[in-house]
């Protein structure tokens, strides 16, 4: 990330060549002026160099500018959207170095070609303003793809669970969670409490706050088991791993910084890893994906040996698949519905290879209602509530898009109740050789396939029994079509 010093320099540095070029004055003619040598001059202007006190007012006399003004961090309005984004937390904290990104090639970057960045940053600005983008979504999306650089799979945060569960003697599948609160209280000094929650209902699906003073964790009355320990695991995990800028509730709040969006990442992970055990479910999965015909009831019960929740269990296996069955042309969506008239939401994505078929979109459109996930969702609405807890479903089907990709989607879904949406949780697995050699069922006869498409607006699809939306997108680009081909005719008839 760049630090308040490369900043300061590089601001510096733009002002100086720009204050130089309006004057006329060659890097030569403007070295000589000042006493300084023209390498030097021209890494001041890089940012790379911040002169002394006296050289600076050598600079400013030869501009004819104040020291103040030559010193100050204000760019002239040319170049206001790079001092802008300079000094913008999204660069200062984005951790450039993770992607493998010099901090100074991109400073270097920048002061090679101002006016080229500054339109591209400008742009950037821009389509972030019109689409309400907020600098967590910058944030989310740098983990997302993070996440996409390594397979989604962390072979640190895996060992570090196998330390963890060896020290503390603990036993897996189903994970003995007796002991992470052991943990908790007896080794980091936490005190849990059950009950403080229940006096903020306005606060609905908050799981559970941590205290940091008293080092007081608070759980909401009535959290499954499977929920219980994921918060227990991830509070483990914030103090195992050491991992100090962290959030301080469950549920997706503004964040503060990246790290903070990795530090959660991190404990998550490292949660999902003590809960579901990399070897145990490796060996698990190799026996579902074994059977020649497609078994929902090994899939469920498989959840309900390790006793976590659909979410929690689909995204553990896209931990793994990449790594251990070599599928890593996969997809994961979550899906939210408040209520039976409320929108489904895509709250949570993440491809692995490409940006694969579906994914989410920001224009207010229809998700198309063939896809398993919404299926599911609006199935689980016409049954009778459960007499005990929330009500599973689960299915599979193969989809085939308009472009020829067919995934494999195995959808694990969930009722809603008063305090949490219906969600749904879909693994999606691109139909290939690799595919059929690693699942047997992928052709399975029962396994339905259906045509579908991204959202109703752009559906193609004639007589569809679920569309919720006219095709719009389809017609408004057949009248631009018609358009340009009524004015080709027009221009090749004169």
């Amino acid at each position: 990330m760049l630090s308040h010093g490369q900043v300061v320099r590089l601001i510096f540095g733009l002002k100086l060549r720009e204050l130089r070029q309006e004057r006329g004055l060659t890097p030569a003619e403007m070295a000589r002026a000042c006493d300084v040598s023209v390498s030097y001059l021209n890494e001041i202007e890089k940012g790379k160099k911040y002169p002394k006190a006296d050289k600076i007012l050598s600079l400013s006399k030869v501009l004819g500018v104040s020291y103040d003004q030559l010193v100050s961090l204000t760019l002239s309005r040319r170049l206001e959207p790079i001092s802008e984004l300079l000094q913008s937390d999204l660069l200062k904290e984005f951790p450039l170095e993770m992607f493998g990104l010099d901090p100074l090639r991109i400073v270097e970057l920048i002061a090679n070609a101002p006016a080229k960045m500054n339109a591209f940053i400008s742009t950037l600005f821009e389509i972030a303003r019109n689409y309400e983008m907020r600098q967590e979504n910058f944030f989310l999306a740098a983990l997302r793809s993070f996440q996409e650089m390594h397979d989604n799979y962390f072979e640190e945060l895996e060992q570090d669970a196998r330390t963890f569960v060896v020290e503390h003697g603990l036993t897996a599948a189903p994970f003995d969670r007796s002991g992470l609160e052991r943990v908790l209280t007896e080794k980091y000094g936490y005190t849990l409490d059950r009950s403080g929650l229940a006096e903020y209902a306005h606060l609905g699906r908050l799981r559970s706050v941590f205290q940091p003073k008293p080092r007081r964790l608070l759980l909401r009355p009535g959290l499954s088991g499977a929920q219980e320990g994921f918060v227990l695991g991830r509070e483990v995990a914030f103090n195992y791993l050491g991992l100090k800028d962290r959030p301080y509730v469950n549920a997706s709040f503004p964040v503060r910084s990246f790290e903070e969006v990795l530090n959660n990442f991190k404990a998550s992970y490292f949660a999902g890893a003590l809960l579901m055990d990399e070897e145990t479910l490796v060996r698990d999965l190799t026996a579902l994906f074994a059977a020649p015909t497609w078994e929902p009831a090994a899939l469920l019960a498989l959840l309900t040996r390790y006793d976590v929740s659909p979410e929690m269990f689909m995204q553990r296996i896209t931990n793994l698949l990449p790594r251990h069955f070599g599928l890593q042309s996969l997809f994961f969506l979550r899906f939210d519905q408040a209520n039976a008239s409320a929108d489904y939401r895509l709250t949570k994505e993440l491809h692995l290879s490409r940006l694969h078929n579906p994914h989410g979109n920001e224009l207010h459109e229809h998700y198309c209602r063939r896809w398993i996930s919404v299926r599911l969702l609006a199935e689980l609405r016409q049954q009778p509530p459960a007499a005990e807890g929330p009500a599973y479903t689960l299915g599979a089907q193969r989809s085939r898009y308009p472009n020829g990709d067919e995934y494999l989607c195995l959808t694990l879904a969930r009722a809603g109740t008063v305090t949490e949406p219906a969600v749904s949780v879909t693994v999606g697995l691109l139909c290939d050789e690799t595919l059929s050699q690693k699942i047997r069922f992928v052709t399975d006869p029962t396994i339905i396939t259906k045509e579908v498409n991204e959202t109703c607006e752009r559906c193609t699809i004639p007589d569809c029994e679920v569309r919720a939306a006219a095709p719009l997108e389809v017609e408004r680009r057949q009248r631009q079509q018609e358009l340009q081909a009524a004015v080709a005719a027009l221009v090749n008839e004169a």
